[in-house]
């Protein structure tokens, strides 16, 4: 029904419990998804991740039948300075989303890119220093599970919150193995240009969000905002992108109940595009 190459985050569907969203989704068409696991944005994943609760996501994600593609996680701070026992509790907590991820059979686990504040904890060059030896020690951990690590830059809201810093972290990170996520509303959400965001990251992109944003808002369903998804889809597939996509549908401007069918207008939208 809708191409195979698009998948839905459970994001999209928060106000649900994880079953309901994963059968909401199997129920709308959508053969993939992205697993929400981010701290007061999505609470199918609890953020106290003991083994119990790894098991038990797991379990219900395995018997929903769906693929995951990514789980969308957050292990704190990465530009914040850590001391001995703030370092373990981060790996304890990165070793559970990456068990989760491996036992979903999910690609790669996705990170941020800093806090969410865009003021330096001690200068721009040393967050941003600090963020990407965060991404690359995370990302040398996950292949140790048999997945990728990937982030999630330019992010309106976080640390790297503009094209300079997005392109300033991609730079950090080239070569490491981890991959850059892109999210069309974030982009726009900060007054940037898509398409100049693609001409900075050429051959760095391993996964693609889709909403709809205007300059300060994140919120938009597709379609209600001034994201140019015809152009921008061209460009990723000018440059050989053969990656996937995900609705990342964290909007604000439908009703709950208005949320299913505005995923599959959507999803019929972007399949055309593809």
């Amino acid at each position: 029904m809708f191409n195979t190459r698009l998948g839905c985050s459970s994001i999209s569907f928060r106000h649900q419990d994880l079953r309901t969203a994963l059968r909401t989704m199997t129920d709308l068409g959508f053969e993939e998804i992205d697993l929400g696991a981010l701290p007061g944005v999505c609470d199918h994943v609890p953020y106290g991740l003991d083994a119990g609760a790894v098991a038990s996501v797991t379990a219900d994600v395995v018997a929903s039948g769906l693929l995951v593609r990514s789980v969308n996680g957050d292990v704190g701070d990465l530009n914040a300075v850590l001391d001995a026992g703030g370092q373990a509790a981060r790996e304890r907590h990165l070793d559970a989303l990456l068990t989760l991820t491996a036992g979903t059979g999910a690609k790669a686990l996705v990170l941020p890119c800093g806090a969410l504040s865009h003021e330096p904890v001690r200068s721009l060059e040393k967050d941003l220093d600090t963020i990407a030896a965060g991404l690359i020690r995370a990302g040398q951990r996950a292949a140790d599970f048999g997945v990728e690590l990937w982030t999630e830059s330019l992010h309106f809201l976080r640390f790297c919150r503009n094209l300079e810093r997005a392109e300033l972290l991609a730079q950090r990170l080239a070569g490491s193995g981890v991959g850059v996520v892109m999210d069309f509303s974030h982009i726009v959400a900060a007054g940037e240009d898509p398409l100049e965001y693609l001409r900075r990251h050429e051959g760095r992109i391993s996964h693609v969000h889709l909403r709809d944003a205007v300059p300060g808002n994140i919120n938009l369903s597709i379609g209600n905002g001034h994201a140019d998804f015809a152009a921008g889809l061209r460009a990723l597939a000018a440059q050989g992108y053969t990656g996937h996509f995900s609705l990342e549908l964290e909007t604000r401007d439908v009703t709950h109940e208005e949320r299913p069918a505005a995923a599959a207008k959507a999803a019929s939208f972007i399949t055309d595009l593809i």
